[in-house]
């Protein structure tokens, strides 16, 4: 199991002391997301008793700017996220294949519908169940969020749509163990093996891209496959 994280300048922790942290607590890596979070990843893997997972969660104020970013990272950092909020942007990312994950997608005003679940498995986008509200948030807050993770999971489930689970931790105190969200999912009508089985895809999608990546490998500066720029 992973667990997605915010590293230092975009977190409060530093990436080594997230993944000591995850690792003490079973987890088999961690994804360490953020525009500007650039550890050494080789030296962190290196040292690291758990995987470390270089990715880039795109903040943008529109799908044209998201657009550029998801370019730009898409052949240097292993997971591409794009972060949703607003239906334009939770739009554009289910219907990219270049993108892996949406994240957020209720962090605004954005919703989740049958049309965007459809897209998001043809184009083997992950939607993003974040659990850190669930955790960390109080009154209504906390119970609107419930209300659309539980709605969330109906229309996934009926789609059968891929899906991510995180607790969106940005420092070490605020990791989880992957016990204690499966409790949290439990409790909150998700399910304990649902919540698993989020924290585990993750894995998947790392194993995947790595391999897609060292598959299309031509020469330095030269690669195919599905992430190929378009000319």
């Amino acid at each position: 199991m992973y667990e997605a994280v915010h590293a230092h300048p975009d977190g409060d922790s530093t990436a080594a002391r997230l993944a000591e942290t995850a690792a003490q607590y079973g987890y088999d890596g961690v994804v360490v997301r953020g525009e500007d979070a650039r550890p050494d990843y080789e030296t962190l893997c290196e040292a690291a008793t758990c995987d470390v997972v270089d990715a880039a969660e795109i903040i943008a104020e529109s799908p044209e700017q998201a657009s550029g970013a998801v370019g730009n990272f898409r052949t240097s950092r292993t997971l591409v996220l794009v972060r949703g909020g607003t239906n334009r942007l939770n739009r554009f990312a289910v219907e990219q294949e270049r993108v892996d994950v949406l994240t957020r997608p209720f962090a605004g005003d954005g919703d989740v519908n049958h049309v965007l679940a459809k897209a998001a498995k043809r184009n083997g986008v992950r939607i993003e169940f974040a659990l850190g509200p669930a955790l960390r948030a109080t009154g209504g807050h906390r119970v609107q969020h419930l209300d659309n993770l539980r709605k969330l999971k109906r229309i996934l489930d009926h789609y059968d749509t891929p899906y991510v689970v995180s607790a969106n931790a940005a420092s070490h105190l605020e990791l989880r163990a992957p016990r204690e969200l499966a409790a949290v999912g439990e409790e909150i009508g998700l399910g304990a093996e649902w919540v698993c089985d989020g924290l585990t895809e993750w894995g998947r999608i790392v194993a995947e891209n790595r391999e897609r990546l060292s598959e299309s490998f031509i020469a330095p500066g030269i690669k195919r496959g599905k992430y190929e720029e378009d000319n």
